[in-house]
């Protein structure tokens, strides 16, 4: 089993450098991925209560065997529950699916600027982090302006920022001014799911010199850039190599040319991006 190293929040609460994505597992499958995920070693599990999965995961980590203060647990407020106060009762919905009395790090999953209700559900967060209910508390897929606005409206900036990132969308950017702002960046898809990257000759080249799987050079290179990957397998096999990325490093010339696959993002924009 690998034992995955944690790093420092702005807000103090320690994280897993990598962890362990859930989306579009559902019913067994997730149950069963989950619990070979945390045998393999991830204590950092995400999921999002528009995956539909919540119950799942909260069982597979309760038959675990691996202690509840041990696992970090990561989910997401949907769309349709943006607003103060239905953000407070959808907290406990997810809260109750789970089956958990507090999680590790709750994040509103998109911005939806047309709705304006993401202050409203920041300041809900808020209270509940203080109320011992959220340890950490984040956001997905928020632009420089959406972050900065949280900050200006309430005094408190999100702890961590998870977004697309990958070698066809690295992001430089929005890292420079998550990193500027504190904030730790997640990266979803971080193996760019149908880009092609994987079969890449820079990336399968890389993966030869340095004997491991184009998947482990492609994590390691989010580990280097300073990013928290969430891959996603259902094979414990792929699991565990997925978490196999601590015994090599990419030099600087090996993370430049895999930078240099940038094409463009694969998901939403978050400026115009509704998921309800």
């Amino acid at each position: 089993m690998t034992t995955v190293p944690s790093r420092v929040l702005s807000d103090g609460v320690s994280i897993p450098a990598v962890g362990f994505g859930t989306y579009p597992l559902s019913g067994s499958d997730a149950e069963s991925g989950v619990r070979n995920a945390i045998a393999a070693g991830y204590r950092l599990i995400d999921t999002a209560a528009s995956y539909g999965n919540e119950a799942e995961v909260g069982r597979a980590v309760a038959t675990s065997g691996v202690p509840r203060e041990e696992v970090f647990l990561m989910t997401k407020l949907r769309g349709r529950d943006q607003g103060y106060e239905r953000t407070l009762t959808a907290f406990e919905e997810s809260a109750a699916r789970l089956g958990v009395d507090h999680v590790d790090i709750y994040l509103i999953h998109w911005p939806l600027p047309r709705v304006n209700a993401y202050a409203d559900s920041w300041r809900a967060m808020i209270k509940l982090r203080e109320e011992g209910r959220i340890r950490s508390i984040g956001v997905s897929n928020f632009t420089p302006a959406q972050l900065d606005r949280l900050s200006e409206e309430t005094g408190v900036m999100p702890s961590v920022n998870q977004v697309e990132l990958h070698p066809r969308f690295p992001q430089r950017e929005q890292r420079a001014a998550d990193t500027a702002r504190g904030i730790a960046t997640i990266s979803w898809s971080p193996l760019g799911r149908g880009s092609g990257i994987l079969a890449d000759p820079v990336v399968t080249g890389l993966a030869r010199t340095h004997g491991v799987t184009p998947a482990q050079v492609v994590l390691r290179w989010h580990l280097q850039l300073g990013a928290i990957p969430i891959a996603k397998s259902a094979t414990p096999e792929r699991q565990r190599a997925n978490l196999d990325i601590f015994g090599f490093a990419l030099t600087p010339e090996e993370m430049a040319a895999i930078s240099g696959l940038e094409r463009g993002r694969l998901g939403g924009d978050p400026d115009t991006h509704e998921e309800f």
